[in-house]
């Protein structure tokens, strides 16, 4: 086993959507990684974890579409702040416009991820971005939709 995957992983997650949010524990459960996952509701609970409690996550899920403070607005915060520019951010949302996409990538976002349908999908493809060795990533842009 990787050292990068051996060590507890504190994930956190930013989506309105309490359904996604249900879902995405159940998958996380399903993995065999020792994972922590801390989440929140909207873009204002999100700054308040990162700015105010100090929770600084191994990696962010990030909604986009959230009401209130959306995960573009939030995303631009987080990379003004020298102690979260290192964050991972992965955006995980429904959308697949290309605008969206672009935003996204322009903003900082490290990986888009569009929110899978199936429940096996959503389990393959984040053991394949928990797996990730961030230490050694590099953002493209011809790999930042991730599948």
């Amino acid at each position: 086993m990787n050292s990068h995957t051996a060590r507890l992983k504190h994930v956190l997650l930013a989506d309105d959507d309490e359904d996604d949010r249900i879902f995405f524990r159940e998958a996380l459960d399903e993995l065999a990684l020792s994972t922590s996952l801390y989440s929140v509701k909207d873009g204002e609970e999100l700054m308040k974890v990162l700015h105010y409690e100090g929770v600084i996550p191994d990696m962010l899920f990030l909604d986009l579409n959230m009401p209130g403070r959306n995960g573009k607005e939030c995303l631009r915060e987080i990379r003004m702040f020298h102690h979260l520019k290192a964050l991972p951010v992965i955006i995980f949302s429904t959308s697949a416009n290309h605008r969206d996409v672009d935003d996204a990538f322009l903003l900082g976002a490290d990986l888009y991820l569009q929110k899978p349908s199936g429940y096996t999908l959503m389990v393959q493809l984040l053991e394949k971005v928990l797996n990730i060795d961030w230490g050694q990533f590099v953002r493209d842009r011809k790999a930042f939709v991730f599948s």
